[in-house]
């Protein structure tokens, strides 16, 4: 559509933002590392999940299936491959000047050629006792083909040859086994110096003991690595379960098509057509050269040898829980609105674990998406099994490269006795929704929580959401009927019953619809009509195109979009938009929405992004906020985020990513001041700056 810019493009425009963070001088040396890490990881999924969704379009020829088909994928493919060249150039510049900050700091990070002799030992003496048995060496002339290549690993290319001769060469191939040893060696080091040396350049340095059998004398190796389609392909076998499904659609990830081959420019010509040639790749693929380092995800955990260290705000107990003994005594009293990674994520653990050990609590029904690898939300609930509590878990197998860790999950959840529910074809559950049963003398109590995020201690702390514990009648009364939903899926009436919460499918897109209407009918009247909009993506053309109605006739509109921005409005200085991206030390994870509505304002707090997956095939659940304070409390860290003129990037047709500029006001970096604002409600006097 031509008011709208395609997906893919503005979601590399949302990496180029995190790539501006690796280049900010202002950010601690070691976090700018880590952006170029958190770039490069992002990248791989992009071309795993979205550059293997446009081929796979080019490969259906206009026939759409259950896909939402762009009217020009190889466009767009073709556009993609200039974008990420350009970006791959403007990394490799990044990274070129952070060496250079480390060498000023007296840290060096040491390739197989730089080695002094004590350091030549060392690494002689760690190939001998931690490589080489983790290594696999192949001579891949003498295979019909090339061996399964991990998506997650890099490869080391290696050319053989004699001195006698320059035709006597053979290939190699040797999979470098960072997972199990990790991807950093410090070595010893002069004084005052710390010199790191990557495992593939030990791998380099033994090259001739590798290969000692062949007598070959020079050695040359380069790194590559390849990204696959990961898309997992679900097949309509009605005599598989679900689960086997699932199972089997992970499996053949392994034979899914190449869609990008990133290699070292150096590559010995004939190497590179080799590979290319083994993997049916042609020039007109995704073929990216880069430099001598690949996979830089790994830098994300990149030692800290810093002197600068970059203290992380810690995360502190809400005010209305720090003098409390009982999470679950607070919040039968009043709602808690929890703002992650602010505050705590204790006190979700806390309420799980309260239930679980409470002889009156009969029940807990909770969904699961992404969990932590040690889950404390798995350990609470399988503690309430013990117990004796009926225990349900809604566990989303098919949440993206977290499949394999679900369906571990779900063997564990089902030996201890919890019901596990696995999901409904075709439509992911994605909302984050738990409701707990007690029976207290002649009542029934219900309790729990609605939550923007994923059940998951470890990213709770970088991850900024919104998590609402209540005991709302309303609101348990709809959590019961979206697991009588998840229970029997064929029973629709359950989700289009509720009352109090907008779900999907079927019902948000359309309650949306009409509150963007009802400002629209409020500005044609000459009233105050307005919509704050926070999300990670705004993509949905109906509801994109809703707001470009709205803007036409006054609606003041002010959206914060972390990643993908699809719309393109028509700036008017009679009817300004404002659409700022905040990329930072947290992601910002949280949807929230605030509509004027004449005044008597409708303020949510929701799992679901503005894209076609989320409103139509997708599970999710939009919270109203009804508590006074509570509205003004999300009002106030929304007028603080729109404020935000350090961090905060400007959301335009062009793409340019400039920063907002502070206009000689003071400076404001959201999430600082958020912290701030939080912190104030507990210690009145006390607040943090950087």
């Amino acid at each position: 559509m031509k008011n709208l810019i395609a997906r893919d493009i503005s979601w590399l425009s949302f990496n180029a933002r995190v790539l501006q963070e690796a280049s900010d001088l202002s950010v601690p040396l070691r976090e700018r590392i880590r952006f170029l890490g958190i770039h490069s990881n992002n990248m791989d999924e992009f071309f795993r999940v979205r550059v293997a969704t446009l081929k796979r379009m080019i490969e259906l020829g206009g026939k759409k299936g259950n896909m939402h088909l762009e009217e020009n994928p190889q466009h767009i493919l073709d556009e993609i491959q200039t974008i990420v060249l350009d970006q791959q150039n403007e990394f490799n510049l990044i990274w070129q000047g952070i060496l250079k900050e480390m060498q000023q700091q007296n840290i060096f990070l040491i390739d197989e050629k730089k080695l002094n002799k004590q350091q030549q030992l060392f690494v002689k003496t760690y190939f001998e006792e931690e490589v080489r048995s983790n290594i696999i060496p192949l001579m891949i002339e003498s295979l019909p083909q090339l061996p399964y290549l991990r998506e997650k690993s890099i490869y080391l290319g290696v050319v053989m040859r004699k001195e006698d001769t320059a035709y006597n060469q053979k290939y190699a191939l040797i999979e470098v086994p960072s997972r199990s040893l990790g991807r950093f060696i410090q070595l010893p080091s002069p004084d005052g110096q710390q010199h790191i040396i990557l495992l593939e350049d030990i791998i380099r340095f033994s090259l001739p003991f590798i290969f000692s059998y062949f007598n070959y004398t020079r050695f040359e190796s380069y790194v590559f690595k390849v990204t696959k389609d990961a898309e997992l392909d679900i097949d309509n076998d009605l005599s598989t379960s679900f689960v086997q499904k699932i199972e089997k659609g992970i499996k053949n990830r392994r034979s899914g098509k190449t869609t990008r081959f990133v290699f070292d420019k150096e590559m010995d010509a004939g190497l590179l057509e080799y590979l290319m040639k083994k993997l049916n790749l042609s020039r007109h693929d995704n073929i990216i050269p880069g430099g001598r380092i690949h996979n830089f995800r790994h830098f994300m955990d990149f030692p800290d040898v810093f002197k600068q260290k970059n203290v992380r705000r810690q995360p502190f107990r809400h005010p209305a829980l720090s003098n409390a003994s009982r999470v679950t005594d607070v919040i039968l009293q009043q709602d808690v609105l929890l703002h992650f990674p602010y505050h705590s994520f204790d006190a979700v653990i806390d309420l799980l674990r309260e239930a679980a050990m409470d002889p009156e609590v009969l029940s807990i029904k909770i969904t699961a998406y992404r969990l932590a690898s040690n889950s404390k939300v798995i350990n609470a609930l399988i503690n309430a099994v013990r117990n004796g509590k009926n225990v349900t878990v809604m566990l989303e197998l098919r949440a993206r490269f977290d499949e394999e860790a679900n369906l571990e999950w779900k063997e564990r959840l089902e030996v201890e006795g919890v019901k596990v529910l696995i999901g409904i074809l075709n439509t992911k559950v994605h909302a984050k929704l738990c409701i707990i049963k007690k029976r207290s003398g002649k009542r029934t109590i219900q309790y729990g929580f609605v939550s923007t995020g994923n059940l998951n201690e470890k990213t709770a702390k970088v991850y900024a959401d919104e998590c609402l514990l209540t005991g709302n009648r309303n609101v348990m009364a709809d959590i019961n009927r979206i697991f009588k939903y998840l229970e029997n899926p064929s029973k629709e009436k359950y989700l289009t019953g509720c009352k109090t919460l907008m779900v999907c499918p079927n019902v948000m897109r359309n309650e949306l619809t009409q509150l963007i209407s009802t400002e629209i009918k409020h500005a044609k009247a000459g009233k105050k009509a307005s919509i704050i909009l926070k999300v990670n993506s705004l993509s949905d053309p109906q509801l994109i195109n809703k707001l470009y109605d709205a803007v036409e006739e006054g609606v003041k509109l002010s959206l914060i979009v972390r990643g993908i921005f699809c719309a393109r409005f028509k700036h008017k200085k009679s009817h300004p938009v404002t659409a700022i991206s905040i990329v930072d030390e947290y992601l910002e994870h949280s949807r929230v929405m605030i509509f004027h509505h004449g005044g008597k304002e409708k303020i949510y707090i929701s799992s679901a992004d503005w894209m076609i997956r989320n409103l139509d095939h997708r599970v999710e659940a939009a919270m109203p906020i009804k508590d006074k304070a509570l509205c003004h409390e999300l009002k106030d860290i929304l007028h603080i985020q729109l404020s935000d003129n350090v961090k905060a990037r400007i959301l335009n047709h062009n793409l340019q990513n400039h920063y907002v500029k502070p206009a000689g006001k003071k400076r404001v970096r959201a999430q600082i001041e958020t912290y701030n604002y939080l912190y104030k409600k507990i210690k009145p006097v006390e607040t943090r700056s950087d």
